[in-house]
């Protein structure tokens, strides 16, 4: 699959290029919902112009607990139909990106006077797994109490009953998004970060485009478009207030939380999903050198461009892996990195935050601008699926235009060239390793640049090929930025080490050690002065203190 030039070392061309064509459709939001509305209108033959305000996937789609899953708690709200939907999805993904949507068995313990008890457990993985359409080795499994003990040591043994066993995916949100957002370039769309929407442009009384601002030089700019599609996420409410719009049902935004340990500190050796005293479930999810712990749901009313995590939400999810594996001992200095994000919600009267529905809706206002919200990243696809087929019906009654119907389960994304199933990932894995590990990489190194980039890691190492630096992990480091410039639109650092590699949450310390040349290389690249690169350090380390220091001095 070839890759496509995405770079703002071209910016203004892009710019122009937007300004003096005429789309079918703009999209607002270049998160995951945006980059899957792009990804599906442009393969059915919409002329298609992506904007995004920040970064693609810098709002919610970088903040998510990055798993593919079914939502096994909508059971307990009876959302069968959410349920049967995202269970089913969660394999069509897998099959679309297998090198970035990775298997991740998943275990429910099942504790004394917990939540899920035995039988219900049973009958819950059995009603998933039908509704989810689940085969083979994916089923799930009752354990007993010793098994659950084998697969996972740390578990409570005086309180454990046993456990479920089951199939769920992990991935990187924000990967996944860009990933996307790529591949619907090669069906002709554009897309632009940093490009702010502040307002629409009308024709006869309908919204006929959006006037921009480019938040790199503060310039204003104009795009012409048939229909506008609002996928802004937490924003979305914002944009229909901008339209004069904002009636009936509204955003209900909640935030969720997750904390990152070194994996010596919580050496969990399976996935867990389980029970907290106040009856809502946590998740804890080893990856590579680290583990992650979350999710919490609290209502959020706050600056939706600066979510942090406050003491109590460490304190909060601290105590509770304490209590779920009382061996670790957790404190709040041994969190390396964290992360929060916005979920948009639709509001429900009388529900609380854990209980409002993970159903998507969408919005049509009567100048025309459609919008939106709610919805999982597991759902994405669907979600794109629905709000196209709305395009694609006006734009049949208005321009006799018929499109084809939505084929975005067949389109593989870039990075995966030939992938069938995860064992051809393993293979490559394996074949990287053998390449690079003459230089002394690691077996983790091979996976994180295959997890990562797929079948694109061939480009990454064909530039380290032809960079000349002692030090090899900033010698790949500068080849992933060379790639992440020519090819998936890195504007600054924080695009890079947050959205494009996940070293931000996944592996703080090595931003300390590649900070100084890879800002080296941004100036190069870009041509910006020294005051510019001072900028970038001291936000660099701002990042990395607001993630990771829960010192109490610091609040």
């Amino acid at each position: 699959m070839k890759n496509i030039k995405f770079t703002n070392l071209e910016r203004q061309k892009t710019i122009d290029n937007l300004e003096g064509d005429e789309f079918d459709l703009i999209v607002i939001g270049g998160g995951i919902t945006g980059g899957g509305i792009a990804l599906d209108a442009a393969s059915r033959g919409l002329k298609v112009a992506l904007l995004e305000k920040g970064d693609f996937a810098s709002g919610t789609s970088s903040k998510s607990t990055k798993l593919i899953h079914g939502g096994l708690r909508y059971l307990k709200q009876f959302d069968f139909w959410l349920v049967k939907e995202v269970g089913s999805e969660r394999a069509i993904v897998h099959k679309l990106a297998p090198h970035l949507v990775l298997p991740e068995k998943m275990l429910l313990p099942l504790i004394e006077n917990g939540s899920y008890g035995k039988w219900l457990t049973s009958i819950g993985l059995k009603v998933y797994d039908i509704l989810a359409q689940v085969t083979g080795d994916d089923k799930r499994k009752m354990l007993e109490k010793k098994e659950a003990m084998k697969l996972e040591p740390l578990l409570p043994k005086k309180i454990l009953n046993g456990a479920g066993y089951y199939a769920e995916y992990r991935t990187d949100d924000a990967r996944l998004t860009i990933e996307n957002i790529k591949t619907s370039l090669l069906f002709g769309a554009q897309a632009l970060n940093y490009a702010k929407v502040n307002d629409f442009i009308y024709d006869k009384e309908k919204v006929a485009g959006v006037k921009a601002t480019d938040e790199t030089t503060g310039k204003e700019f104009t795009i012409k478009s048939k229909f506008v599609i609002s996928a802004a996420g937490p924003w979305v409410d914002e944009l229909r207030s901008l339209n004069n719009s904002k009636k009936g049902k509204q955003l209900h935004l909640t935030k969720g939380v997750h904390l990152v340990f070194p994996y010596e500190k919580l050496p969990v050796k399976q996935s867990c999903y389980f029970d907290i005293p106040d009856g809502r479930m946590m998740f804890a999810i080893p990856r590579g050198k680290i583990t992650y712990v979350g999710t919490t749901d609290t209502n959020y009313n706050d600056n939706k461009d600066n979510v942090r995590t406050d003491l109590a939400d460490a304190i909060y999810l601290i105590s509770a892996v304490n209590n779920m594996f009382p061996d670790i001992n957790l404190e709040l200095e041994d969190i390396v990195s964290s992360w929060a994000g916005l979920r948009p919600l639709i509001h429900e009267e009388g529900k609380s935050a854990s209980e409002l529905s993970r159903k998507d809706e969408i919005f049509v206002s009567d100048t025309g601008l459609i919008s939106i919200a709610g919805g999982k990243l597991t759902g994405y696809r669907k979600m794109a699926e629905r709000v196209v087929d709305r395009i694609a019906k006006n734009m049949e009654e208005e321009y006799d235009i018929k499109l084809k119907e939505c084929f975005t389960e067949k389109i593989f994304l870039c990075g995966n060239d030939d992938f069938k199933k995860f064992k051809h990932v393993k293979k490559y894995i394996a074949e990287i390793y053998d390449r690079i590990k003459g230089d002394k990489f690691t077996e983790h190194d091979a996976w994180f640049l295959v997890t990562n980039y797929g079948k694109q890691t061939e480009v990454i190492l064909d530039n380290y090929a032809k960079i000349v630096e002692k030090d090899k992990y900033v010698r790949l480091a500068i080849a992933e930025l060379a790639f992440g410039i020519d090819y998936e639109m890195v504007q600054n650092p924080m695009d890079f080490f947050i959205r494009r590699t996940g070293r931000l949450y996944f592996d703080i310390d090595s931003i300390r050690t590649l900070m100084k040349p890879i800002l080296k290389e941004f100036q190069k690249r870009f041509g910006v002065d020294d005051s510019v690169v001072e900028e970038w350090k001291s936000i660099l380390k701002a990042e990395i203190k607001e993630h990771s220091d829960f010192s109490l001095e610091r609040r």
